[in-house]
């Protein structure tokens, strides 16, 4: 069952969309469960609903895997650029741009988690809740599991969009400090990037962040989708791995 109903974002004092899974019997049961919190909610579970006409899937793997978990899907503001600058932790076109990705995990974190919470029978701790997403939402999945461990404690990382702040990224996760229990998947596509240059940029930021999360004795997981693009089609390819190596 998905619950799709509006949340007032307080950063730019407006309202974000939510589209919420819940499991296949909800209703009849006093059961608790973990929670996944996603960005770009729209793109996840409908192709009626997604940006480019193709979702990731989630209402069909979720349907049938063994697991059962909810999913809070965060829906991106769709005015202009504010997609980026919400989802972008740090200032970007060399500074020119702030990014105000840093107060929509405070939100989350803050304002949307407790209400979740309170709505809906979740496990709250760490250890049952993770964050993910694909391009920006993979930057945010990244910056969310480092900035705020103890809240989240695993994150997909899908296409992360690094070109937009690799540098302070870098540094951020550097610094963080990881429960060693924290999982993160790092998953992107052969085929992205403009050019053989471009691709060899992903493939080296991805491996570096990779490198320096197992160095802080957390879980990485590096995954490249050889003949994968960035789009949703290919995402909802990787949706089994993630979710079954983050949720073992």
């Amino acid at each position: 069952m998905i619950v799709k109903s509006r949340v007032f974002f307080t950063p730019t004092r407006g309202t974000r969309g939510l589209h919420v899974w819940l499991p296949d019997g909800y209703d009849e049961s006093d059961e608790r469960y973990p929670v996944m919190y996603m960005f770009d909610g729209h793109n996840l579970f409908y192709d009626s609903d997604a940006t480019y006409g193709t979702c990731w899937g989630l209402r069909e793997f979720l349907s049938g895997w063994e697991k059962q978990m909810i999913v809070v899907g965060l829906e991106c503001s769709h005015k202009g650029n504010s997609r980026l600058i919400e989802y972008c932790p740090y200032d970007f076109n060399n500074g020119a741009t702030h990014g105000t990705g840093q107060e929509t995990i405070r939100w989350m974190v803050d304002e949307l988690k407790p209400m979740i919470d309170s709505t809906y029978r979740t496990w709250p701790h760490r250890e049952a809740t993770g964050i993910g997403g694909s391009s920006m939402g993979g930057l945010m999945a990244l910056y969310g599991v480092c900035a705020e461990n103890a809240t989240f404690s695993k994150a997909a990382c899908l296409s992360t969009a690094f070109g937009f702040c690799y540098g302070a990224m870098k540094n951020m996760v550097q610094n963080a400090r990881l429960d060693p229990d924290t999982r993160v998947y790092l998953g992107w596509g052969g085929r992205e990037g403009w050019n053989a240059k471009g691709r060899a940029i992903m493939n080296n930021e991805n491996k570096a962040i990779n490198d320096i999360v197992w160095k802080k004795g957390a879980m990485p997981y590096l995954f490249r989708q050889d003949d994968g693009g960035h789009c949703e089609a290919d995402w909802r390819r990787q949706v089994p791995l993630f979710m079954n190596w983050l949720w073992c």
